[in-house]
């Protein structure tokens, strides 16, 4: 990932990260991108739960890199970690709608619990500014499009709940503690690096998976539900324009993190099989499958990013269509190395 506008060398440089969650999908490319672009000191903290070591290999010898093994959910350890800390990406978070569902009460203890230890810690510990990871499910059952972040309806799932008190949290230490603390709305994030794995695997590494292996992707529903899918590097150069904006009314507020565009989901299975077949033309004849609609899914998800772009300067890159080329060419890479490897 390039250099962002908005975070500088020098800025960078001269910086110290605490990413929470940074073993994950959006908090390993979070440490990727702040040490390859030069920051002084990264720090992450996680307890590989759902994250994973392998995402964070390539710096384990970096000087600038420092883990630390442990739970947000125990406020010592939380305060460890932000020990000299300038800044916080706070990632670490129980995702998914399903999982909440089948578990609320570890949920409530990771996302709730464990985000108020952060609060503290950060609070306690001095940090200038903490960015943390909202969600798009805090729209709940809101059927206005775009969604506008000052108008939301009532949560769907226990995850959405966590996610939306976190914002409440957020807003209070704000007022309360004279913090600086800027939610970003995630939705549908994608890219290279997500796990395709579990049950609780996001959509698109998992259809990408099975069209590789030529198994049908199951869609839920009749494919007619659309989200408004992000890739990565937008949410990274969110992130970097949130950490480091000097603009004062930018802070303390929540932001959409998105692309601005709808694709349903028999769209996104048409993307993907077209961009797959360029590298397996057999591809081509993969059936897709469907099953029973999800419990808590929204039909509809589609962000105004109005409010990103007049506060912050949020310029998104990379379109869906090209992020998913991008995705495409990385998990295919993935297994022709792996294929080269089982071979030796």
């Amino acid at each position: 990932m390039e250099l962002q506008n908005g975070a500088d060398k020098e800025s960078l440089s001269g910086s110290s990260f605490l990413v929470t969650g940074g073993a994950g999908f959006i908090g390993s490319s979070l440490v990727a991108y702040l040490l390859n672009n030069g920051a002084r000191r990264v720090r992450v903290l996680d307890n590989f739960s759902t994250g994973f070591r392998s995402n964070l290999d390539e710096f384990s010898s970096h000087p600038g890199f420092e883990l630390i093994e442990g739970d947000i959910r125990d406020l010592q350890t939380c305060r460890d970690a932000a020990k000299g800390m300038r800044f916080v990406f706070h990632e670490a978070a129980l995702g998914s709608v399903p999982r909440s569902i089948h578990d609320p009460v570890t949920t409530n203890e990771v996302n709730i619990s464990g985000f108020l230890n952060m609060l503290v810690a950060a609070r306690d510990e001095g940090v200038k500014r903490m960015v943390y990871a909202a969600s798009s499910s805090t729209y709940g059952d809101s059927v206005e499009l775009p969604k506008v972040e000052d108008r939301i309806g009532r949560p769907l799932s226990p995850y959405a709940v966590t996610k939306y008190v976190n914002e409440l949290y957020a807003d209070v230490f704000a007022r309360t503690y004279g913090m600086e603390l800027i939610g970003l709305r995630y939705f549908n994030v994608f890219g290279p690096k997500q796990n395709p794995a579990g049950a609780y695997a996001a959509v698109i590494p998992k259809f990408i998976e099975a069209l590789m292996n030529h198994e049908s992707p199951v869609i839920n529903g009749d494919g007619e539900y659309s989200r408004d899918f992000t890739y990565i590097d937008n949410v990274i150069q969110m992130n970097m324009r949130a950490v480091f904006t000097d603009f004062a009314p930018a802070v303390n507020q929540t932001y959409n993190v998105a692309f601005g565009q709808q694709t349903s989901l028999n769209e996104l299975t048409s993307y993907l099989k077209r961009y797959l077949c360029d590298y397996d033309p057999l591809i081509a004849n993969v059936p897709i499958e469907y099953g029973q609609q999800r419990l808590g899914d929204i039909p509809h998800s589609l962000a105004s990013i109005d409010k990103a772009q007049q506060m912050l300067d949020y310029s998104p890159r990379f379109s869906v269509e090209t992020g998913l080329q991008e995705t495409v060419r990385w998990f295919v890479k993935k297994k022709e190395l792996a294929t080269i490897q089982q071979a030796v």
